[in-house]
């Protein structure tokens, strides 16, 4: 695995859909992930599994860990499958308010070059991925999960680089 690889970080919310593919891919890539959920880990299809090191709000409301991932990230990144539910508009408000950098994403036809040129020139350690919940968007999580294997290929670095982290 690439040094930026090892270095970035995912931050998300659990969620169902684009979250939770988000976590899932960067699990799997050997990622550290991060993030806050709503207290009591919830999640529309149940407590957030504790193989996702998710830090509770004090508060139930799902804003608070939206706002609060946005605010802890560098940058957020928005999958959606065309038009945004709620809460992805308070992710999208937040990230405006908090002048943080984001792209929205539609992964019906997405251009994972795109998205990693983007990641290129804002060069995050801590990326926020969010999006809607899959009951807003079924099919979302597992269109998300195929889009950010495709995005973290695209912004891998040439293995000639320095692994000890120098």
């Amino acid at each position: 695995m690439s040094l930026r690889r090892r270095r970035l970080i995912v931050v998300s919310g659990g969620q169902t859909g684009a979250d939770r593919a988000a976590l899932a891919v960067a699990l799997a890539h050997g990622l550290a992930v991060d993030g806050w959920c709503p207290r009591h880990r919830w999640a529309e299809d149940g407590p957030i599994s504790a193989v996702y090191p998710l830090r509770e709000t004090e508060s139930d409301d799902p804003a608070e860990r939206t706002r609060a991932n946005v605010r802890d990230s560098d940058a957020t990144l928005i999958l959606t499958l065309g038009k945004a539910d709620p809460g992805t508009e308070a992710t999208l408000a937040a990230a405006r308010e908090l002048a943080k950098p984001h792209l929205i994403v539609d992964v019906r036809a997405a251009d994972a070059a795109m998205a990693a040129a983007w990641f290129g020139r804002i060069g995050p350690r801590r990326l926020n991925v969010a999006g809607p919940r899959e009951s807003h968007a079924p099919g979302l999580q597992e269109k998300a999960a195929a889009f950010l294997e495709d995005f973290l290929r695209h912004i891998a670095v040439d293995d000639d680089f320095d692994q000890s982290g120098r």
